[in-house]
């Protein structure tokens, strides 16, 4: 980084006595690579939303910050205004093809001073931008289980290379160590935040709400480990202590017929309700009049979907796996073994007749919103390995 000139001390009478000399920070130029970021609503491109728009505030009054997508085909301006300001100098996306990819970083990251990588099978990417331009910094956002596991050695070159790992939860931070050993220091936790414009409010009194479980996931074979299947056998024993319960899902994917023959099996197809994909007004409403939110899911590097049940005022089952102790407590919502039926069948029954404490499990959720992230995202990016 280039500092800024230094101004000689005016001419002054007598001695002369010198401070430390202090400089004004650079400009910053920063580029920010995601895998896709408008073009689906996953968790992933949710967060990443959050950092975009963190990285622009963080950019005034002078610096810059360059949008790179792989998947998304366009990127629609009228769509990033809500997450960018006048400090978004370009956007650019790639509609899948990684070759374009590769080159449109290597093009964008010259003359930038520092990367931000939004997957980690991205970031040998990144190592190769930094062959061109030495004097950039590249870090990396770690999710959760796309780091669980044991590395390529492109990418245990390019982790080793970055400047620092942005661990959503302690956990992906422990198991990102455990398959790739780095220095002390180098992946830190920077916990996820709510979305900049997520409005943080109470919901129907749970008092009032009819005894519903609401799920909020991806209804695919491939996230079997989502835990809705063992939901949806845990209905049988819910029923009998709650007759009224019923489970409510939303989301689609290639398993949807698979679990609602389940449920048909087990006799509850008429407690079991699925909602499919619904707009975010719908799902809104959904979360504000339901009262238990449950996900008890084993790989979820953080759980975003919690906080957002929480900002609603809604109390969370989870399973005790994963990021999920790190964002859930005793005053938010039950923790399960993963793949316990019986014990998913009995947290659900105890969540859904306790008196939980609305403004706490608000509170709770006011702890992760938007304005503090920004300045912890600062702060790992200030300090210098």
């Amino acid at each position: 980084m280039v500092p800024s000139p230094i101004v000689p001390s005016p001419i002054v009478r007598g001695p002369v006595v010198r401070g430390p000399v202090v400089r004004s920070p650079s400009p910053t130029r920063t580029l920010l690579l995601v895998p896709e970021i408008f073009s689906s609503e996953g968790g992933i491109p949710r967060i990443l939303r959050t950092y975009l728009k963190a990285l622009c505030d963080l950019a005034e009054p002078a610096g810059t910050v360059r949008l790179l997508a792989l998947n998304d085909r366009v990127i629609e301006a009228a769509t990033v205004g809500g997450y960018s300001n006048h400090r978004l100098e370009s956007t650019s996306s790639c509609g899948r093809n990684k070759v374009k990819f590769i080159l449109e970083t290597l093009r964008l990251a010259r003359g930038c001073d520092r990367l931000i990588c939004g997957h980690v099978f991205m970031l040998p990417v990144a190592w190769l931008a930094r062959r061109f331009n030495p004097k950039l910094r590249y870090y990396l956002v770690a999710h959760g289980i796309e780091v669980w596991r044991t590395f390529s050695l492109a990418e245990r070159v390019a982790l080793r290379g970055a400047e620092k790992i942005l661990c959503v939860s302690d956990y992906t931070r422990r198991e990102l160590l455990r398959h790739c050993p780095l220095p002390a220091g180098r992946a830190v936790v920077l916990p996820n935040a709510l979305d900049p414009g997520f409005v943080i409010g109470p919901g129907r009194p749970l008092a009032d709400c009819d005894p519903v479980i609401l799920v909020i996931t991806r209804l695919t074979y491939a996230d079997r480990y989502k835990g809705v299947e063992h939901l949806i056998e845990a209905m049988p024993a819910i029923r009998a202590a709650i007759p009224a319960a019923r489970l409510r899902l939303i989301g689609r994917g290639d398993d949807m017929s698979r679990l609602q023959a389940l449920a048909t099996r087990l006799g509850v197809s008429d407690a079991v309700h699925f909602l499919g994909f619904v707009d975010d007004a719908r799902l809104t409403e959904e979360l504000r009049k339901c009262r238990l939110f449950a996900l008890p899911s084993s790989g979820e590097g953080f759980g975003l979907v919690y906080l957002e049940a929480m900002a609603h005022g809604r109390p969370c089952l989870a399973a005790r796996a994963g990021g999920a102790p790190e964002v859930i407590t005793a005053e938010t919502g039950l923790l399960v073994e993963y793949g316990d039926v019986p014990a998913i069948a009995r947290a659900s029954g105890e969540a859904l007749q306790r008196d939980w404490k609305e403004n706490a499990i608000l509170d709770r959720a006011r702890s992760f919103a938007y304005p503090s992230f920004p300045k912890k995202l600062s702060a790992e990016m200030s300090l210098q390995r």
